[in-house]
């Protein structure tokens, strides 16, 4: 993954992207989350991609996930 994802702040302010490229994660992940294939996502947004870049970006997200803390605060009524 981090041969395909990278954070430069002079390029989309410092969001993830496509290595390579201005592409950022979150532009892919919106894709994959409104259900088109990863072929479609090629095919029809960035011809420019391939199917591990897309994984890349899963990949990405899950990682951000997996280090998250979350806490739950418990409310009184």
């Amino acid at each position: 993954m981090q041969d395909r994802i990278t954070v430069d702040p002079s390029v989309h302010f410092g969001k993830p992207c496509i290595c390579g490229t201005r592409i950022p994660v979150r532009d892919v992940l919106e894709l994959v989350r409104e259900g088109l294939s990863f072929s479609e996502i090629i095919d029809d947004y960035y011809p420019n991609l391939m199917t591990d870049d897309i994984r890349a970006c899963v990949q990405f997200a899950l990682a951000l996930v997996e280090s998250e803390e979350i806490h739950v605060a418990h409310g009184t009524t």
